[in-house]
């Protein structure tokens, strides 16, 4: 039977879904980074919002659909469920509590301020972006901004990685503004350097592309720096093609740098 528990909660059934531990405890920042949104002022005053298991709550489905229920509370600091559907041996049980659940999700407007706190660490962590570190002044108006802007449009988006409840990295795809550029999307990929190796990058173009197949967009293009061997490969592999070169696009630490122009048909 389907459960038609709110929108906002879909995210954490999503995460509940792929989980296969017997034990797991959230944080309530872990658990509004996956859903991106603020929990109720209830969740936060008491225990028994957690523990509600009948209608017209509805909230407890994200979790008991997948045969987890609420273990205990420490209000305010983190929820430790468990589940009788995943009881396993102790030598599987503890491989089953290391797997790293990924959800991938539209930002929403709570997300701005993990999102610059996302965006400053990546530009921190490399010279292969368009941007380096302490080069761009983000507030949560400005970026509150852009997700109204980017909701009001057909073809742009921007998806978030949450893994294990922390921001992991984003996809961003903004379509062409003109009518004869409707049908393509300039794509923005960017993880941290904790989380890379996991598969997001993949999973995140993965979920991209799907979007963009559904928003009327057949063409998706990028640039990647000349150097940054690792991106061109892993583009390659999913489907770009190099289609030209600029020179001098970019001057990184002094030193001007190339930069490659590639393209993706959908």
């Amino acid at each position: 039977m389907t459960r038609h528990y709110e929108n906002k909660y879909i995210p954490l059934a999503t995460f509940f879904k792929q989980s296969t531990a017997k034990e797991i405890t959230l944080t309530y920042n872990e658990i509004e980074a996956i859903i991106g949104q603020a929990l109720p002022n209830a969740a936060y005053l008491s225990s028994s919002w957690w523990k509600k298991t009948k209608p017209p709550a509805l909230h407890f489905f994200a979790w008991a659909d997948s045969g987890y229920s609420v273990k205990s509370v420490e209000i305010g600091k983190c929820i430790h469920f468990h589940s009788v559907v995943h009881e396993t041996d102790e030598i599987t049980a503890a491989e089953n509590e290391q797997k790293d659940i990924l959800v991938i999700r539209e930002a929403e407007f709570e997300d701005a301020r993990p999102f610059i706190k996302l965006q400053e660490t990546i530009f921190s962590e490399t010279d292969f972006m368009l941007y380096g570190k302490s080069d761009i002044q983000m507030t949560v108006q400005s970026i509150r901004k852009n997700f109204t802007s980017w909701k009001n449009e057909v073809n742009s988006i921007l998806l978030l990685a949450i893994m294990n409840g922390q921001f992991a990295g984003y996809v961003q795809f903004t379509g062409g503004p003109a009518p004869r550029a409707l049908h393509r999307a300039s794509v923005i990929i960017g993880v941290k350097q904790e989380f890379s190796n996991k598969g997001i990058a993949s999973s995140l173009m993965l979920y991209g592309e799907k979007w963009a197949k559904e928003a009327g967009i057949s063409k998706l293009e990028l640039n990647v720096i000349k150097e940054n061997k690792r991106a061109q490969r892993f583009y390659e592999k999913i489907g770009f093609e190099h289609e030209g070169s600029r020179k001098n696009a970019l001057i990184i630490n002094g030193e001007f740098v190339d930069e490659f122009h590639m393209g993706k048909l959908i």
